[in-house]
Formats: C-alpha cells, sequence, structure tokens
C-alpha cells in the first residue's frame, strides 16, 4: 500500500490543484467552455465536472459510503459510461452549479481528513485523484492551444533566468547491464503500470544530452522530410497523407523560409533552441530515420534517466527518483508546473542533469519512446480501471513530463501513454545512435 501522508499534505494538494483548474477555466466564455466537437478534447464545462465526480466516486464515497452530493453526476460524468461524442448533447449543470458542485467534494474531502496522519488508503485514494486532475488541468492547458484560446494566466509563473541557455548536442555513453524497471512498493505513490519493478537486461548504447531541437527538426522539414516516404513506416505515411502534413502542426512558414509558431491565440517567432514539441510518434520516428538515429527504448530511457555508474563504468545498482538524484523538483532542475509556461532552451535546468549526462529527462517536452504500451509482469489494475489497461497494446510510451506537468506526480518510473498520431499533447523526443 502507499506510504502514509500527513492530513495537511493532502489538503494543500487538493486545494493547488483545484486553484490550477480554476486558472485554466477562469475567463472563457460559455461557447468556449463548450467548444467544438473533436475527437481530442472534451467540453471543458463537463470536464470540470468530471473532475468533482472522481473525487466524489473514487475517494469520497469509496471511504465513506453515501450518495453523491449532485444527483445527476453518476450519469453526466462518468468518463467509462459516457461515450465521448455524445458529452456535448448532456444537460450539464451551469457554470456556477458545477462550481458549487465542485467545491462542495472538496471541502466534504478536506472536512474529513481530522487526524494528523492519514490512513493508507486515504494516502492513496487522496492521491489518486489529486495527480487525475494534475493530468487533466495539462489536457486543459493544451485544449486552450488546440483550440486558439488566450494563454492561461497561473498564478507564479515567470521565465527561468537560464530560460535561453541555448543548445546542448552531443551523445553520452551509456553501458549495457542488469537494471531494475518499474516502481517498487517502498515508493511514496505507484501507479498501476509501474507495478512492479522487475530485473531486465539492456544492451549499451549511445542517447542524445536534449531532445531535438526546433532548428533540428526545421532542418529536417526543409529537407523535404515530409514529402519523401523513405522516411516513414506505411502507419506513418497513411497518417502523413491522410492530414496532409507538411510541418509540426503549429508553425508557420514565409517565403523567406523562416518560420513562426502559433502560441495559444498568438503568432511567436520559433525559438530554435528550445525542444520541438506537438510532434507526434510518426513525426519523431520519420525524423530519426532521416537523420539516421532512432527514439530510445522504454528501458534505455529509463536507464539514463535513472541507473547509476559503477566505479568501473558500469550499471550500478542503485537507482534514483529524478535523474539529479532524490532531491524535489525545482526550477533549477526540471521546467515543471507551468512556471515558465511553455518551453525553454534544451540547454536550460543544468542542475537536472542525470549520473551519464542527460539534460531535461523530466520537463520540458514529454519524450517519446520506442515502445508499445504494456503492462509489466504480474501487472493488475488499481481502483481506477480503466487508467491503464484498456490501453495496453494500443498506445506508444512517453515519459519525463512537460513544461505543465506537475512536479508532485512526475518521476523516472512515471509512464505517459498516447495514440502514434497525437500532436496536441506536449510532446517532443530525444535519439539514440544506431
Amino acid at each position: 500500500m502507499t506510504v502514509p501522508v500527513t492530513a495537511a499534505r493532502l489538503a494543500d494538494m487538493l486545494r493547488d490543484s483545484r486553484d490550477r483548474t480554476l486558472e485554466l477555466v477562469a475567463g472563457l466564455s460559455p461557447e468556449q467552455l463548450l467548444g467544438p466537437r473533436l475527437d481530442i478534447v472534451n467540453p471543458l464545462l463537463w470536464e470540470i465536472g468530471h473532475l468533482a465526480w472522481f473525487h466524489e466516486h473514487f475517494a469520497l464515497r469509496r471511504l465513506d459510503g453515501g450518495d453523491t452530493l449532485l444527483p445527476e453526476a453518476d450519469h453526466l460524468y462518468n468518463s467509462a459510461l459516457v461515450p465521448h461524442d455524445t458529452r456535448w448533447d448532456l444537460p450539464l449543470p451551469s457554470l456556477d452549479r458545477t462550481l458549487e458542485y465542485m467545491r462542495a467534494v472538496q471541502d466534504a474531502l478536506v472536512s474529513r481528513l481530522d487526524r494528523p496522519l492519514a490512513s493508507e488508503e486515504e494516502s492513496f485514494l487522496y492521491q489518486l485523484t489529486t495527480f487525475h486532475e494534475d493530468m487533466h488541468d495539462e489536457a486543459f492547458t493544451y485544449t486552450r492551444q488546440t483550440l486558439g484560446y488566450p494563454e492561461p494566466k497561473f498564478r507564479g509563473s515567470r521565465l527561468p533566468a537560464d530560460a535561453e541557455a541555448g543548445a546542448w548536442p552531443g551523445d553520452v555513453e551509456v553501458p549495457g547491464g542488469r537494471f531494475v524497471l518499474g516502481s517498487s512498493p517502498a515508493a511514496p505513490f505507484v501507479f498501476d503500470n509501474e507495478k512492479w519493478a522487475h530485473p531486465v537486461t539492456v544492451g549499451p548504447f549511445r542517447i542524445a544530452c536534449a531532445p531535438v531541437t526546433n532548428a533540428e527538426f526545421a532542418a529536417f522539414v526543409a529537407a523535404g522530410g515530409y514529402r519523401h516516404q523513405k522516411f516513414w513506416d506505411e502507419p506513418g505515411w497513411r497518417w502523413r497523407e491522410s492530414v496532409g502534413a507538411e510541418h509540426p502542426i503549429y508553425w508557420i512558414g514565409d517565403d523567406t523560409g523562416r518560420w513562426a509558431v502559433r502560441r495559444f491565440d498568438r503568432e511567436e517567432e520559433l525559438r530554435p533552441h528550445q525542444p520541438v514539441i506537438h510532434v507526434n510518434w510518426h513525426e519523431a520516428s520519420a525524423w530519426c530515420r532521416w537523420a539516421g538515429r532512432r527514439l530510445p527504448t522504454e528501458v534505455e530511457w529509463e536507464v539514463a534517466a535513472a541507473a547509476e555508474p559503477t566505479g568501473d563504468g558500469g550499471l550500478g545498482k542503485r537507482k534514483r527518483t529524478y535523474p539529479w538524484g532524490e532531491v524535489a523538483p525545482t526550477a533549477r532542475h526540471a521546467n515543471l508546473d507551468a512556471v515558465a509556461l511553455g518551453c525553454v532552451d534544451v540547454a536550460a535546468c543544468a542542475e537536472g542533469d542525470s549520473p551519464w549526462g542527460c539534460r531535461q529527462m523530466i520537463g520540458n517536452v514529454w519524450e517519446w519512446t520506442q515502445s508499445t504500451f504494456e503492462p509489466y509482469p504480474g501487472f493488475s489494475p488499481d481502483v481506477y480501471e480503466e487508467y491503464s489497461e484498456p490501453w495496453f497494446g494500443t498506445r506508444n510510451v512517453l515519459r519525463g513530463g512537460a513544461w505543465a506537468t506537475r512536479s508532485r506526480m512526475i518521476n523516472n518510473n512515471y509512464r505517459n501513454f498516447f495514440p502514434p498520431d497525437r500532436r496536441d499533447v506536449l510532446a517532443g523526443f530525444r535519439t539514440v545512435a544506431l
């Protein structure tokens, strides 16, 4: 079970996550809160109600029993039972009534934390539901990008001093050996798809010090990479033809070959040394074929982020929680929590290097891996059964978190997963030498 957490910590997490949610919907009109009917977004008005229902269903009612605080909530907000395409047609409560429901659930959760130290079950369920809200808040952030809404305003956001630190080229050598992949029962919190730590064998590899930059990806575009089928596998080429892709989705070219990018509701200069972002697995794989590289496997990525070297240059038995060690992330280590409200250059966050010299393995952009999302040996679902199990074998693994990911939930073991055609997520990639 989960390591017990103080009641004060759990309450603070609940409030902080909810504050971020409210910041993400603040100032949006009723029309924007509903939004267009698209496969890759939800109506924001539905989604914030879903967050309250998730807290109530998986924490409050599971721990204390009782009925929902909003009579129609189970029929409106259970994502496992309410088809995506129908969510625009539901008789959704008004924004004011939805916010009242959200407050009522949160107040009930906070008020029941009446002991200094929560139980193991409480600690797990409160963190699970908070992290679920954190994930949706990241999705809200890139939904605003997808729909061209204004940039959100977050309390405490600021541009780090090293945001324009430049490029960080080159590879580092990582030896082969035995490695323990996944999370152990001693970890403070574990998602079901990280269970459990198990030994694997990895061969030696050379991995890039940093993610691929906009400048590096622009060279692929300029070389006609989107027009040459030889750089794409068959599913990737079918995807490219189906959408008519010629460059990353938000890039805007001109007659001089210069690139701008749409960022939320405005156009900006494309920053050459920031990591390329909003590219899907097909695009990342095509760039690799053009460059004579490949994506890392999930195992290679975790080894480069978490393993420590031995004195003779091999893989040690010790495994780090974060690339830099055990200290919780700060802005010096990683670009997280939407502090920068976007990407920073790939040379930034120098204190976050892994033992092998890889920079920004946590934060800035999610990194596609070569691996298909599959269960670890002995997998069993947790109480939120729909979190991982339905998606095994159909999605690709991403690692490391992005600029909008919350620092409280990300670490070297965290596994994200999306279909290979998704370009809306905050994803880039780093590569391995052939």
